[in-house]
């Protein structure tokens, strides 16, 4: 993990390539499985987890709250489950979540309904602006209060419930809320209910399966998960995938990179993640999914791309739910192919590390491509594949992975000089993105 920032500047084109590459764990599973260890019985363990500022924010956090957690070896961890109810901290306890919206609300899920708990809640500065309405309300509904009152964003105190009754919940599009509400509800009495109208990210749901006396899934044409408050949690043993996220820059690069090949191995294949690889396949992609199988019920496999060309993307409000992460790289594909792009639906990508919509509008106006966001509708005039090596870009200090990520693709494809600022925020999900990036051929020069 880099010590300090850095800038990075791109400015020229990559060359075709023919590679076999790993990208980096998934950042959902691997933050997950410590929060499930921790709140389980006995000795849980999690391997090939992703060693990020997130993951570690989430290990740091837990430690303050009482946890044992010991390195084995690289990525591989031991947790000493506390059990359900059974996270502690001092009065006033401050838990910093860093960068990591995913660990804000699963962790606030967890000690809503931990009797006992009275602490002080902050992220960095990119988390602290970020809209947490919607996790107070459905905590409140458990009975845990947050002050200031009425106040909906971070730095906030938060005092739990000493008598939580499960609730029911129509879920959104957020499987944050819904693992929220899931964690919340295992240590409430009775019965916490979840309508799903929506599917989402399941990997809480996933992860805590084969405790068939906790949780109930119906799963027809709406999915109902039902979960049965105060039992306990046998250990988890959690073997990482490749993160599907991670891996769509570097597949979005290989479509669009003339006479290119690319595969990448033991990536997780989860329905839920993988809308942005079935939307380009929609769209003419070459993409084919091998060596399928299925571990800790999560699905996984390889993913082989080719270069080739692409019809303009139409996207519904549908596919956002299963491919909210990938949104950004998906913009760049849309200007770099010829037609309109439209995406429908897209509210939330507000409200994420940055304005995604707005930073991604700013990006691709700097290279001359238009596009208008108008009535939940963004709508990208491609340009088909741009030479914009006589014009420049500069991403400015957002906090956000994905836009950094999305711009370095763009510069590899373009061939616009590029200066992207403080890049190091790429290691909260993918510390291993420079290192691939070079493996692939590109250039680029750092800056501290």
């Amino acid at each position: 993990m880099p010590s300090k920032s850095f800038n990075v500047t791109i400015d020229k084109k990559i060359s075709s390539f023919k590679k076999t590459i790993f990208v980096d764990p998934d950042k959902s599973i691997s933050i997950r499985s410590f929060i499930v260890g921790a709140i389980s019985q006995n000795i849980s363990t999690a391997k090939n987890v992703l060693e990020s500022e997130d993951v570690f924010s989430t290990i740091k956090c837990l430690k303050k709250l009482g946890v044992v957690i010991k390195k084995k070896k690289s990525k591989s961890y031991l947790i000493y489950g506390k059990g359900l109810g059974s996270l502690f901290a001092k009065k006033n306890t401050k838990l910093n979540f860093g960068n990591s919206g995913t660990l804000a609300r699963l962790l606030i899920g967890v000690l809503s309904t931990t009797p006992g708990i009275e602490v002080n809640i902050s992220g960095d500065h990119s988390l602290n602006k970020r809209n947490m309405k919607k996790l107070i309300e459905l905590m409140s509904k458990f009975g845990s209060y947050f002050s200031p009152k009425g106040k909906n964003n971070f730095p906030l105190k938060m005092i739990s419930t000493e008598m939580p009754v499960g609730i029911n919940y129509k879920a959104g599009v957020s499987a944050q809320l819904k693992s929220a509400v899931i964690f919340a509800g295992l240590n409430s009495y009775g019965t916490t209910k979840i309508l799903e109208n929506e599917k989402s990210r399941d990997h809480t749901e996933n992860m805590i399966l084969k405790n068939k006396h906790v949780i109930k899934i119906k799963d027809n044409k709406k999915k109902i998960i039902q979960i049965f408050g105060k039992e306990n949690l046998n250990p988890v043993n959690i073997n990482v995938p490749g993160d599907p996220s991670s891996a769509a820059f570097f597949s979005a690069l290989t479509i669009l990179n003339k006479n290119s090949t690319i595969k990448i191995k033991n990536v997780g294949l989860n329905p839920t993640r993988i809308g942005f690889y079935h939307l380009l396949k929609k769209q003419g992609a070459k993409i084919n999914f091998k060596n399928l199988k299925k571990i800790n019920n999560e699905p996984r496999g390889d993913i082989i791309v080719k270069s080739c060309n692409i019809k303009a993307i139409k996207a519904s409000k549908e596919h956002y739910v299963n491919s909210t992460d990938e949104y950004p790289i998906l913009f760049v594909i849309a200007a770099l192919i010829n037609g309109n792009s439209i995406f429908k639906g897209i509210d939330d990508l507000a409200n994420k590390e940055s304005n995604r919509i707005k930073e991604m509008q700013k990006i691709l106006k700097q290279i001359g491509v238009r596009s208008i966001y108008k009535k939940n509708k963004f709508t990208i005039y491609g340009k088909g594949m741009i030479d914009a090596t006589n014009k420049k870009i500069y991403v400015p200090n957002l906090g956000d992975h994905r836009i950094c990520m999305s711009a370095f693709i763009l510069a590899c494809l373009t061939g616009a000089k590029t200066v992207i600022r403080n890049f190091e925020t790429v290691y909260t999900s993918s510390p291993s993105f420079l290192k691939i990036i070079k493996f692939l051929g590109a250039n680029f020069a750092e800056q501290k």
